[in-house]
């Protein structure tokens, strides 16, 4: 056995062979429009923690680039008796995925015989989502009450989760943020939380070309889940504050 030790780059483009290298690099600029183009997805989801529960909302929009194709989609997904989710990305990937994951909590409830943790379920999305190395445009609000109490949880397309009382998540997420990071205390009562959460679902339709119809809510609570579709119709564009005038100036 030799041991070939190289003193210069000479020796190495002598003994290797780089034509495929250079082969893949000139078919991937050639084909390189289809792999960096990102069609924008539009969604405004929030969740928020109360006194008693659980708040889930979302818009009612559905995409294609810029075509509106849904005004009345539905965004929140039942996932067990005791758990719902929020998704926000491409529509087949959220709904396949929430698909999957209700019918493998369903037979762990029926084999265990008692309700399934939140953990558990953000538990298996994650290993799903991680599995495809973000290929799966899915990001995804889960909200539930357990044995541990009300529980929030965010997980990212490429499997991340975190826990937090309060999160936004799509294209409007920046603007939902900013009211639910100003307006969020701590045990909050169920008609000042369905309050912010409404108007950070109203700042991310505003501000977002992909957010817009109607507002979904998801009321989780130790006893019973309480979804009501269409709670308020974006209707009418935004009250100016202020009426600018301008002074026309004749030669």
């Amino acid at each position: 056995m030799t041991v070939h030790h190289y003193d210069d780059d000479h020796n190495i483009w002598r003994d290797f062979n780089f034509k495929n290298f250079w082969r893949n690099e000139r078919n991937f600029l050639k084909i390189s429009k289809f792999f960096l183009s990102i069609k924008k997805t539009g969604t405004t989801i929030c969740g928020i923690v109360f006194k008693h529960g659980i708040l889930l909302a979302s818009d009612t929009r559905a995409t294609n680039g810029e075509i509106i194709c849904d005004t009345n989609c539905e965004k929140i997904h039942f996932i067990a008796p005791n758990i719902c989710c929020c998704g926000a990305g491409t529509s087949a990937d959220t709904e396949n995925i929430t698909k999957l994951l209700s019918n493998q909590l369903e037979l762990q409830r029926i084999s265990r015989g008692k309700e399934i943790y939140v953990q558990t379920a953000v538990s298996i999305c994650q290993k799903i989502l991680f599995q495809h190395k973000g290929f799966l445009s899915a990001a995804l609000i889960f909200g539930g009450f357990d044995f541990f109490g009300s529980n929030l949880f965010c997980v990212h397309p490429h499997g991340s989760s975190e826990k937090i009382p309060f999160i936004s998540m799509g294209s409007g997420s920046l603007a939902a943020m900013t009211i639910l990071e100003n307006n969020y205390q701590n045990n909050l009562s169920l008609r000042k939380a369905v309050l912010i959460i409404q108007e950070s679902i109203k700042a991310g339709i505003y501000s977002d070309t992909g957010s817009g119809g109607s507002i979904d809510l998801c009321i989780l609570t130790k006893k019973k889940i309480r979804i009501i579709r269409n709670k308020i119709f974006n209707q009418k564009n935004p009250i100016q504050r202020f009426n600018f005038k301008f002074d026309i100036y004749k030669n």
